[in-house]
Formats: structure tokens, sequence, C-alpha cells
């Protein structure tokens, strides 16, 4: 196994195990808080405090780390979003459901921070990207199988709740075990908000960019679905094909970036997410089968843009200071992703559901014209393998 992955393997098993615990988190609040007559206020408030908890844990993720190192940090995270995860089960009510998913997300962002410095401080700039589009390929198939946990048992009653604290307690199993020597400190204990944008203005309003129209898209697309009349079945495979889509397209775009200029890799598939959601606007109701071949390419090309552009970032900003700028990304994301919902339901109320995706087809656009000018102002970013002794050997991923 190349030194690089298997500097990684039990963090990746960690993520698996945590993610399919979130899986069942994300689906099962949302859900049960219908069932039990929350308001539709209700229900966007609580989605709400979820990024809003996330964006203050993004803000102090590097200190922490820095305080009790990687390991120990992922540990406390994990445990304490398995606790909030417990405690929407004992009270249910809106406001105590809204503070539980702040205290999650607070967790998840620091989470993140962890994961993302390790895999990016144990690669290269020649391996970072399919480093980092295996760890994405990890995240989706474990938000996929959490999910499936929903079949077997009725969303009313606490099994799921203590099915998914149960994972994210079992998260630190791999991580506590390991033998892998962790990524060097944080050599700050805060965010790299200026730091990036002088680095690379790419890293910086490219991943707010991302983050609006992603926001838009993970929160709106399944009421689009919806409304198209066509069935909850046709909603639940639109977002199977997204998923899969989501699985399938991280690695060889990430292989591609590894060896040719990142910048053209995010404005091509930038490029080709606008292209998608032109067609499906111009499509008006499509039939089934063209809406499921829309979804699988919006999952090919959503979720890849994010991880390329962390690795074209730290490319240039260099990989010692992984969790910051992991931790910066997430932060600028998560305003975006706050943003964006909102600038696309007010669209989609006073003009109609097909303005989401030329809301996030116009947010595609301006990602895609502000790369190409920062190329033609500005060379590629040096490519500089890992020293050997960081890694054990020469690290090539195949």
């Amino acid at each position: 196994m190349p030194a690089a992955l298997r500097a990684v393997v039990p963090l990746l098993a960690a993520v698996f195990i945590l993610i399919a615990g979130n899986g069942i988190i994300s689906t099962l609040v949302p859900l049960r808080a219908t069932l039990e007559g929350f308001s539709q206020a209700d229900i966007g408030f609580i989605g709400s405090c979820y990024f809003g908890g996330m964006l203050a844990g993004t803000w102090m993720a590097p200190a922490i780390v820095r305080r009790a190192g990687h390991i120990r940090a992922f540990a406390a995270y994990a445990a304490l979003a398995a606790v909030a995860t417990l405690a929407l089960a004992a009270a249910v009510h809106p406001l105590v459901w809204a503070a539980m998913r702040g205290v999650i997300g607070f967790s998840f962002a620091g989470l993140y921070g962890v994961i993302e410095g390790w895999v990016s401080s144990k690669s290269d700039s020649t391996n970072r990207g399919r480093m980092l589009a295996i760890y994405n390929i990890v995240h989706f198939t474990g938000s996929a199988a959490g999910q499936q946990a929903l079949r077997f048992t009725d969303p009313r009653n606490f099994v799921l709740f203590s099915a998914a604290a149960s994972f994210l307690m079992l998260s630190l199993l791999p991580m506590s075990l390991t033998r892998a020597e962790p990524p060097p400190l944080p050599p700050k204990g805060r965010l790299e908000i200026a730091g990036v944008f002088r680095a690379t203005p790419i890293g910086a309003v490219g991943i707010a960019l991302v983050g609006w129209a992603n926001g838009a898209f993970w929160s709106l697309v399944p009421a689009y679905v919806e409304r198209l009349s066509l069935g909850a079945g046709t909603v639940a495979t639109f977002m199977t094909f997204v998923i899969a889509g989501s699985a399938i397209g991280p690695y060889p775009m990430g292989k591609l970036s590894d060896v040719s200029d990142r910048r053209w890799i995010i404005a091509g598939i930038g490029l080709a997410t606008g292209i998608v959601e032109v067609l499906l606007v111009a499509s008006g109701h499509p039939p089934t089968w063209l809406l499921y071949v829309f979804g699988l390419g919006l999952g090919l090309t959503i979720p890849v843009i994010y991880p390329i552009i962390v690795a074209h970032t730290i490319d240039r900003m260099g990989s010692e200071k992984a969790v910051a700028i992991s931790s910066t990304l997430l932060f600028l994301y998560c305003i975006g992703a706050i943003i964006g919902p909102m600038t696309a339901s007010a669209l989609i109320a006073r003009f109609g559901d097909v303005m989401l995706f030329v809301h996030n087809a116009a947010a595609h656009g301006c990602l895609v014209a502000f790369v190409v000018w920062r190329i033609v102002r500005r060379g590629p970013a040096p490519r500089v393998p890992l020293p050997e002794e960081a890694a054990g050997e020469a690290p090539k991923v195949p």
C-alpha cells in the first residue's frame, strides 16, 4: 500500500463510521420534526443553527487542535456530537433541537478540520487531489450507508438516535488504536482568512461561491423534484443518482488535477456544472429518465470542486498549515452555504422553482470567470513532493 494512503487508512475508517452516524442524523432530524408537527419555520431554523454552529466551530478548531492534538480533538468532538444526538431524542422541542443541532454543527466543523488537515498533511502537491478525492468517496459512501438505517425502524422511536450516537462513538476506535503518526500541530491557533486571500484569491472567493451554490442545492433540490409531482420515490431515486455521482466523480478529477494546473480543472468542472444546470432550466418539466441523468451529472460535478480548491490552496500555502487552511476554507464555505438558500428561496418565491438552477448556474458562471481571470494574472502553483521522512517512502497513489 502506498505510504501516503497507509498514513490515513485509520482516519478513513473513522470517517466512514462517523459520517454513517451523521447521515442518519441529517435525514432523521427534518423527518422526525415533520412527524412531530414542527412548523416549516422551526425546521428551517433548526437547519440554520447547524450551519451557525459549524461557522463557530471552524473559527475555534485551529486553537482546539493546537491545544489538544489531532486525535484527542477528534475524540472530544465526536463525544460532544454523540451527547447532543442523544439529547435530541430525550427532549423533542424545537428550541432544544435548534441548540443541539448547533452543537453538532460545531463538533463536525472541528472534525472536518482534523480530517481534511490530516489528509492534506500526509499528501503532497503531486497526489493531494487524489487523496482528498478518496476521502470524499469514503465520506459520501458512509453518508449513503448511514441513511439506509431509516429503512429498518420507525423514526418516532429512540433507536435511530441511539444508532447515530453509537456510530459517532465507534469512530473513536480506529483513531484511538492507530499507530500512524498524526500531523504536526498547527503553528497558529487561528484561522488564516487574510493569508488565504493573499496566497490564492481562488481559494477564498472560489470556496465561498461553491458554498453559495451547494448550500442552495442540498437544501432545496429535494423540494424542487417533489414539486414536479413525480412522487416521493422519484425524489429518493434522484438523490440516489446524485450521491452515486458524488462517489464516482472525485477520484478521476482529483487524479487529473494532480498532473495539470488545478485551476483549469476547477474552471472546467464549474463550466460542466453550469451546463447541466442550464439544460435543467431549458428542459422545464423533464421526463423521469432525463431527470435521473441530470442528477447523475450534478453528482459527478458539484461535490468535486470543493476538494480541488482545498488542494490548490494548500499547494500555495504549505501542508504545515493544513488544519488552519481547511478550517478557514470551511468557514468561508459556510458563509456561502448560509446565504445561498436564502437568495435562491427568494428567487424561487418570486419566479418559480426553476430559479434554483438559474441561481446556481449564475454562481458557477461567476466561479469560472473568476478562476480564468486569475489564471491570466498568475502562473500555476509549484509541485513539491512530500519529503520521504514525512511519509516513509515516496507517496504515490495509484
